[in-house]
């Protein structure tokens, strides 16, 4: 690879030829402040925050875009570039509301940050501020569009990452508002990667924590929290600790000091999941139904399926995600054991995801006779939770789940990474098809980050090829291949978000792809840590079917544990892009 040799604040760096002046600064360990440009997306320089001071330059220049070149001079904190940053920054605080101390993002809000790091202590611009509605029309994400400073980040990440294409810069100089086109509210699927991409509080996740208390504190209510297997992985961050830190014990002891009557896995329905997914791809295997069979677990990838490519929709897993199956067991088998009436059950949910929010108010989602999950709390969520109560995270005590919905196996905590379904499906499949013993459970042909992934396994010489995708771009390029007839593969996990779980809408900011990576090791970790490593070995899930369901895809577990999907329209047609 070519180089070039350029001076910053003095210093010479080489840098990769094509790099920007940013990509060089850092890779030298030199800091530029940076507010439109994200790790994940494709810079613009569109805020000018980064600007710096090249020689021979009569104006300044944006670093994330602007190239490295041979003997170039940069100044990155020259007197006129503290100016410029500082006067760029006053213009967007002028049009921007003062409640910081309300503000959802309040302390972790990149504009704030920003503002302190560069001294702002009064604004000289005064005047009218542009006055926005507030779009809180869905479950799932609110959008205040007074406190956007137009960096178009979630534009990007809707568009190029999930190729949803929501979002649009509409209209044109002091009216430019990021929205839906047409005044539409949000109609998209949910996934929250502009939540996690937003540099301020203008998007947030639907927080239900104030009647999730009130639940709590009713003696008449019997309130059961389930937890999402990239949770354990990722909360820990919330208060101070390394991404990465795995926390399961901690975050158990939390929740059961918040008040909740039982604290319970959704590992424990990933395992059921296995059992019914894994029977279903059989089935389908055997008697020529409709292949490649896709997974169902996400629910911002069955949202999109269903706006995008609704005539595929056969080709879905009737599987209900983990988070569905534990509400329906809760308010039946869960009840009907304990002798507590369904009706006085209250399931919360900790999700990594707010599209968690919409799927559990999906008029399908009631199999249980009443809506099967009441609340969906992001990690953030009930991070903010155990912060009010006065909880010293980072010093409890590990405690284990509550039984019986506690019990899970590294096949079901390993559902939080991209590959994780996959690899649970595979561990099972293998051994329920051939009869014999894997050798190796680690299947790592479908692990990483990757955008696609592809795996063959042998089934006593029938050959099942798989493919893992995850970000939604990948998945269009999958579905498109289906379309065109040009997909060989008999079963397909698709994740909504990059990453898989673990880079969910409602984890902990920031994410990046390192913070993802340290994410996915602290998952691999608890999988490797745990004596059962195979869903079909869970004895709490096989003491299930001999009590309650007697078998995979029976009558009882298509009633409680399967569904179906819907064609739905969208308003806007998303632009094309290209998959990555």
């Amino acid at each position: 690879m070519n180089k070039v040799t350029l001076s910053i604040n003095g210093k010479q760096i080489e840098a990769a030829e094509g790099s920007t002046i940013l990509q060089a600064a850092k890779s030298a360990g030199i800091y530029i402040p940076t507010m439109c440009y994200h790790d994940d997306l494709k810079p613009e320089g569109v805020c000018r925050i980064c600007s710096v001071e090249v020689e021979g330059q009569r104006t300044l220049v944006a670093a994330c875009v602007y190239p490295a070149a041979e003997g170039m001079v940069v100044k990155t904190h020259s007197p006129k570039v503290r100016q410029a940053r500082k006067t760029i920054l006053e213009l967007m605080l002028a049009n921007h509301p003062q409640d910081c101390l309300t503000c959802a993002k309040s302390q972790k809000c990149e504009l704030q940050a920003l503002s302190q790091e560069l001294g702002i202590k009064e604004l000289p611009f005064r005047g009218e501020r542009m006055i926005c509605e507030l779009d809180d029309s869905n479950p799932s994400i609110i959008r205040n569009a007074e406190k956007c400073i137009l960096c178009r980040r979630c534009l990007r990440v809707c568009t190029d990452i999930q190729s949803v294409g929501e979002l649009f810069a509409n209209n044109r100089g002091w009216e430019t508002e990021i929205a839906p086109a047409y005044g539409n509210s949000l109609d998209c699927v949910f996934c929250g990667q502009c939540i996690n991409r937003c540099p301020t509080g203008a998007l947030k996740a639907n927080d239900p924590a104030p009647e999730v208390w009130k639940a709590i504190v009713d003696s008449d209510k019997h309130v059961v929290v389930q937890t999402a297997p990239a949770v354990r992985a990722a909360i820990g961050e919330e208060f101070g600790m390394p991404p990465g830190s795995l926390v399961t014990g901690k975050m158990v002891t939390a929740l059961r000091m918040l008040g909740f009557d039982k604290v319970f896995d959704t590992d424990f329905t990933a395992d059921l999941t296995i059992l019914e997914e894994g029977n279903e791809l059989l089935q389908r295997l055997k008697t020529g139904g409709v292949l490649p069979m896709i997974t169902s677990c996400s629910p911002g990838w069955i949202n999109f399926i269903e706006k995008f490519y609704p005539e595929q929709l056969p080709h879905l897993s009737t599987c209900k995600s983990p988070q569905q199956m534990f509400g329906a067991l809760a308010k039946t088998y869960y009840a009907e054991k304990m002798g507590i009436d369904p009706a006085k059950i209250v399931v919360v949910s900790i999700m990594p995801c707010s599209a968690k929010k919409f799927e559990c108010e999906r008029p399908e989602m009631a199999s249980s006779g009443y809506q099967d999950v009441d609340y969906v709390l992001t990690t953030r969520e009930v991070a903010g939770m155990i912060k009010e109560a006065g909880i010293d995270f980072v010093n409890l005590d590990n405690s284990d789940f509550d039984l019986p919905l506690g019990m899970s196996t590294g096949a079901a905590v390993i559902f939080g990474a991209s590959g994780g379904v996959m690899e649970a499906a595979l561990r099972t499949v293998y051994e329920v098809v051939t009869g014999n013993k894997l050798d190796d459970v680690n299947i790592k042909a479908v692990r990483g980050l990757e955008g696609c992934r592809e795996a063959e396994i042998d089934l006593n010489g029938t050959k099942v090829k798989a493919a893992v995708a995850n970000g939604l771009t990948n998945a269009r390029k999958l579905l498109d291949m289906i379309r065109e007839g040009k997909a060989d593969y008999q079963f397909i996990e698709i994740m909504a978000c990059p990453g898989g779980c673990l880079g969910g809408g409602g984890q902990p900011f920031p994410t990046n792809p390192e913070i993802r990576a340290k994410r996915a090791e602290a998952i691999y970790q608890q999988d490797r840590e745990l004596p059962i490593r195979k869903s079909h070995e869970n004895p709490v899930v096989l003491e299930l079917y001999k009590e309650f369901l007697i078998e995979p895809l029976g009558h009882k577990s298509h009633e409680l544990l399967h569904t179906h999907y819907t064609a739905k329209t969208k308003k806007c047609k998303a632009p094309k892009v290209e998959a990555k």
